[in-house]
């Protein structure tokens, strides 16, 4: 796979037909069959990835790609066909591209109809691997219901919307970095003891206490790891912290090549986080992890000043597309956000909180306090 340095916005890509045998109607992925199966008549195709013209091929290998080379190299990969156009939305600047003619009518992310045309960008790294929808939109609406319901702070207006209605699959941009790690560390290991010593309580009656200390002794170290597919969102149209919250995604065991097929009907959203900053941020993530290794190798019972030392060798990466449901609501002038993984089904999302509900939880604490020291006094 090759490279660019130069994709600062957020872009959604529609893929072209898939006939069904039938009809002739479009074939789409589905989670509930695993399958390519017509919306129009029910038909479900018997299709591998290897079948589809634009298949990356059933029997290929997941490819791990040199990062130096591609970061010295950043030459552009483009592949994914047809007529492009692109608009890009006026409130949250989420840019999606479309092709053979079909146009947005609102913003996928924000929900906004404030888009308009935009300049159709032509570098862009193509994901060569994918994680198919697993679960169905029927699970994750049960889901997000029983999400609802347990809100127990959120308006009443808020729980008896359907805000379900508004439910999508996105795929979303992310980068997977491997890497032979080999950390040395030194650092000062705390060593407790403890002594004896006397005092005088407020009734001046003499006792004794134990008094911990500690012993500092220089300490130091290697450790190797191997990195797996650290994970890196490329993504700024799902909220982050949301996001982390619904990790991981099984790109280590479940990954599949990439075929057009798989995303034919869905939304795919392409890389904000360019490669080169995305390392940065893979490394980073790295290295605070290899900090919390060396520490827990230092003896003791506690240490400072852990200085370490780290070494990365054979570092790869991949461009995949991981799936997402995603339910965007705005409640007074706030936009939020509730999303699913739509491998795992893992549920994270954002509310607003009811001032009323939470000054009579506040209030009926002050009573039930104010009752449990009037019958303290009683007794």
């Amino acid at each position: 796979m090759n490279s660019t340095q130069s994709s600062p916005s957020s872009q959604t890509t529609a893929i072209g037909k898939h006939p069904c045998p039938e009809c002739g109607g479009n074939l789409e992925w589905s989670a509930a069959k695993q399958a390519l199966v017509c919306p129009y008549c029910g038909t479900i195709a018997d299709w591998k990835p290897s079948d589809g013209a634009g298949g990356m091929g059933g029997d290929a290998a997941i490819i791990e790609h040199d990062l130096e080379q591609a970061l010295r190299d950043p030459a552009v990969s483009r592949h994914w066909g047809g007529q492009r156009k692109e608009v890009k939305c006026q409130n949250c600047h989420a840019i999606s591209v479309f092709v053979d003619g079909r146009v947005a009518q609102r913003c996928d992310f924000c929900g906004s109809p404030a888009i308009v045309a935009h300049e159709e960008m032509q570098d862009a790294i193509t994901p060569q691997s994918i994680l198919p929808f697993n679960v169905s939109d029927g699970q994750v609406r049960d889901r997000i219901r029983q999400w609802y319901g347990s809100r127990w702070f959120a308006p009443n207006r808020l729980k008896t919307a359907a805000l379900t209605d508004t439910i999508h699959g996105v795929y979303l941009p992310y980068w997977t970095f491997d890497a032979h790690a080999h950390a040395q560390w030194s650092a000062d290991a705390g060593h407790y003891y403890y002594t004896t010593e006397t005092y005088r309580d407020s009734n001046g009656q003499t006792k004794s206490r134990q008094v911990r200390h500690v012993r500092w002794t220089p300490a130091s170290g290697s450790l190797s790891h191997f990195f797996d597919d650290t994970l890196v969102p490329g993504t700024k149209g799902v909220h982050p912290k949301l996001l982390r919250q619904v990790e991981p995604f099984p790109t280590q065991t479940s990954l599949k090549p990439y075929a057009p097929e798989y995303v034919r009907g869905w939304t795919v959203e392409r890389y904000q986080v360019d490669l080169r900053r995305a390392a940065q941020l893979g490394q980073k993530q790295m290295s605070e992890q290899l900090h919390q290794m060396c520490a827990q190798q230092v003896p003791g019972d506690t240490h400072r000043n852990l200085q370490v030392d780290a070494r990365y060798q054979g570092r790869t990466f991949k461009h995949v597309l991981v799936p997402v449901w995603l339910v965007h609501y705005t409640y007074g002038r706030t936009t939020y956000q509730i999303i699913a993984n739509g491998y795992t089904g893992q549920l994270a999302g954002e509310r607003p909180y009811s001032v009323v509900k939470i000054a009579l939880a506040v209030l009926l604490g002050l009573v039930l306090l104010a009752l449990v020291l009037y019958y303290g006094q009683l007794q």
